[in-house]
């Protein structure tokens, strides 16, 4: 099989690569590095997920605007203003 982009190996290329990776750096080197490998991405999912998580709850929950006050917050302040002003 060819290689669908010139200059990039084939599968003979592959094979001879990873026979002197083996030789360079060890079997449980390797081993090693595709182990840590597999926790990195095992961990940027879950991360990503708590985000999304995360993002669903607030989008499902919006805060109230603190400026948005009720009619009885609004009696109570106006009583209020009045009786300063009576003083």
């Amino acid at each position: 099989m060819h290689a669908l982009i010139a200059g990039l190996p084939g599968g003979a290329e592959w094979i001879i690569l990873l026979i002197v990776a083996v030789l360079l750096f060890g079997g449980s080197r390797l081993a090693g590095l595709g182990k840590g490998t597999g926790r990195a991405i095992r961990e940027f999912k879950e991360e990503t997920a708590g985000l999304r998580d995360k993002d669903k709850q607030i989008t499902a929950k919006p805060e109230q605007p603190e400026d948005d006050i009720t009619a009885t917050e609004r009696e109570i302040k106006s009583s209020e203003i009045r009786n300063s002003d009576q003083a």
